[in-house]
């Protein structure tokens, strides 16, 4: 495949999937900013790795692996300055004396209340839609793991949201 053709070929599946991995990006980070920016540097990344991503399986696993991986990254590089704010500024431990019960019956904070691998378990299996394999392609572990994180993240998600409808909202209702 010549130069060209390999960028008019990365071009399409840029225009398919762009959006896709900017949603992934927002629904495992919760930053909309954060998302678009992700998504760009993750087809960066697939860019200089075209050939070997044009060969694999599939390109959209591989594109959503290193999207999962950038979010992985900034998650835990924004939890470190957060603990290093919190120690510059407070003297003394944060503490609740209970849940926060508007944040539990927000989605969106009850997943970002989970660990990494399950909330992208939950995200790509219901949100995306995606089945077990394809999803263990995307995050790089076994279709067990899948299995196993996404029925744990799913209880948890239940247990947080503490609503019937929260079989609605982790996709059961529908399969």
């Amino acid at each position: 495949m010549t130069q060209d053709e390999a960028a008019a070929d990365f071009h399409a599946f840029f225009e398919r999937h762009h959006a896709e991995l900017s949603r992934l990006a927002y629904l495992l980070t919760g930053e909309a900013d954060a998302a678009d920016d992700l998504a760009a540097d993750a087809m960066v990344a697939l860019w200089h790795r075209w050939d070997r991503a044009r060969r694999a399986d599939s390109a959209v696993a591989y594109a959503r692996g290193i999207v999962a991986n950038l979010a992985r990254s900034r998650i835990r590089s924004t939890v470190r300055e957060r603990r290093r704010v919190l120690l510059f500024w407070s003297h003394r431990p944060e503490r609740t004396d209970g849940p926060d019960l508007a944040a539990v019956m927000d989605v969106r904070a009850a997943l970002d209340m989970l660990p990494f691998r399950k909330r992208a378990c939950v995200v790509l299996r219901y949100a995306f839609d995606l089945s077990e394999k394809d999803t263990a392609a995307a995050l790089g572990i076994s279709v067990g793991t899948v299995k196993s994180q996404t029925s744990k993240g799913s209880a948890e998600l239940q247990r947080l949201l503490g609503t019937p409808a929260a079989d609605e909202l982790v996709g059961r209702g529908s399969r």
